[in-house]
């Protein structure tokens, strides 16, 4: 069985077309020859998420996305935590939009997901390449993309 499924912890619902989210979510787990298990996308505040990285990562710092991986062979499962505040933030550091933000932070973490590692800047650049050609195939000029 797979779904995807979303829900939200310290923060508003978001207005994305989440329908259209997940679509996209299933074309790059396509694309990365793998298929689609349980995925948990989990939009959080700055605060919720630092906790998170405390208690389970030993982390004292914020960040945009942890991702818990529960994949199986060759379905891809887990659980993304995304901080829409690191999102917000970064949309207006990167001069892009909320919605592209969000896209490449979930997408990034379907990639980790997938295989793809970020410690070394040969990872970073491969994982860069990856996001930038899955955003690609989406027109973020639609309202809600």
């Amino acid at each position: 069985m797979s779904s995807i499924d979303f829900f939200y912890e310290d923060v508003g619902k978001t207005d994305i077309d989440s329908s259209l989210l997940v679509k996209h979510i299933k074309s790059l787990i396509k694309g990365e020859n793998k298929k689609v298990g349980e995925i948990s996308v989990i939009f959080c505040s700055d605060d919720y998420l630092l906790r998170i990285n405390e208690e389970y990562l030993n982390h004292n710092y914020y960040t945009d996305i942890i991702t818990f991986d529960y994949c199986e062979n060759s379905f891809i499962s887990g659980d993304l935590f995304i901080s829409m505040d690191r999102i917000a933030d970064n949309a207006r550091k990167f001069s892009s939009t909320l919605n592209k933000e969000l896209y490449r932070v979930v997408f990034h973490g379907l990639l980790h997901l997938a295989g793809y590692k970020d410690k070394t800047p040969e990872e970073q650049a491969l994982m860069r390449l990856k996001e930038d050609y899955y955003l690609k195939g989406i027109d973020f000029d639609k309202k809600n993309v």
